[in-house]
C-alpha cells in the first residue's frame, strides 16, 4: 500500500468524525510516512511501518469523545434530508404523542448509561475495600494477639496474632489483584466505547471483521 492509498483508506475509515479531526489525523500520519522517506525508507516500507490500519483507526476513535461523534452523526443526518412541509405539520401535530415517548426514552437510556458507569466503579471500588478491611483485620489481629499474650494468654495470643499476619500478608498480594482487576475493566470500558463510536464512524472494506 503506498501513501495515497493509505491516507484515503484512513479518511473512509473515519467518516463520520468532525472533518477537521479527520484532517489532522490524515495530516499527522501522512507526515509520518514523509518523515520515514526521508529517513530512508521506500513508500511502502514507510507506511507498513506505521502498523495495522485498524488499530491505527482505534486509537484514533478513543482520543474523540463518543458525544462530539453523535453531535456529527445527527448533524450530517439532517444535512443529507431536509423535512417536507406535510412532515413537518405531522411533526407538530403528533408531538404531544411522539415528544412524551421520545423524552422517556432519551431518560432512560441516559439512566442506563449512569447505571452502568456507577456499577463499574463500585466494582472496582468494592475489591479495593475488600483488600482494605482484610490488611486492617491483619493488623488489628496482630494488636490484639500481642496483647493477649501480654496479659499472660498465650494460646489465645498466638491464634489471633498468626490469623492478622496471615491476613495482613494476604493483602498485599490480593491489592495487586484488585490492580489488576481494576485494569482489566478499565479496558473492556474503552474496549465497549470504541465499539460504540465504530458503529458511527467509517466503512470498513468488504470481508473485513
Amino acid at each position: 500500500m503506498n501513501k495515497a492509498e493509505f491516507l484515503t483508506d484512513l479518511r473512509t475509515r473515519l467518516e463520520g468524525l468532525p472533518e477537521e479531526e479527520i484532517k489532522k489525523s490524515v495530516d499527522f500520519y501522512g507526515e509520518m510516512i514523509a518523515d520515514r522517506m526521508d529517513d530512508g525508507l521506500s513508500e511502502e516500507e514507510a507506511v507498513a511501518a506505521l502498523g495495522d490500519i485498524k488499530d491505527i483507526t482505534g486509537r484514533i476513535l478513543a482520543d474523540v469523545p463518543l458525544g462530539k461523534i453523535v453531535k456529527e452523526k445527527v448533524k450530517k443526518v439532517q444535512s443529507r434530508r431536509g423535512l417536507k412541509p406535510w412532515e413537518i405539520v405531522l411533526l407538530v401535530l403528533g408531538s404531544p404523542v411522539w415528544l412524551p415517548v421520545t423524552l422517556s426514552l432519551a431518560i432512560v437510556a441516559v439512566l442506563l448509561f449512569l447505571v452502568f458507569y456507577l456499577v463499574f466503579w463500585i466494582i472496582i471500588l468494592v475489591f479495593y475495600l475488600v483488600d482494605l478491611c482484610i490488611a486492617l483485620g491483619g493488623v488489628a489481629g496482630i494488636v490484639y494477639g500481642i496483647a493477649l499474650m501480654v496479659k499472660g494468654m498465650a494460646a489465645q495470643g498466638l491464634m489471633i496474632l498468626g490469623g492478622g499476619i496471615f491476613c495482613g500478608g494476604l493483602s498485599i498480594p490480593f491489592f495487586f489483584f484488585c490492580n489488576i482487576v481494576a485494569k482489566g475493566m478499565i479496558n473492556l470500558s474503552r474496549m465497549i466505547t470504541r465499539g460504540i463510536k465504530s458503529l458511527f464512524v467509517g466503512r470498513r472494506k468488504k470481508g473485513e471483521q
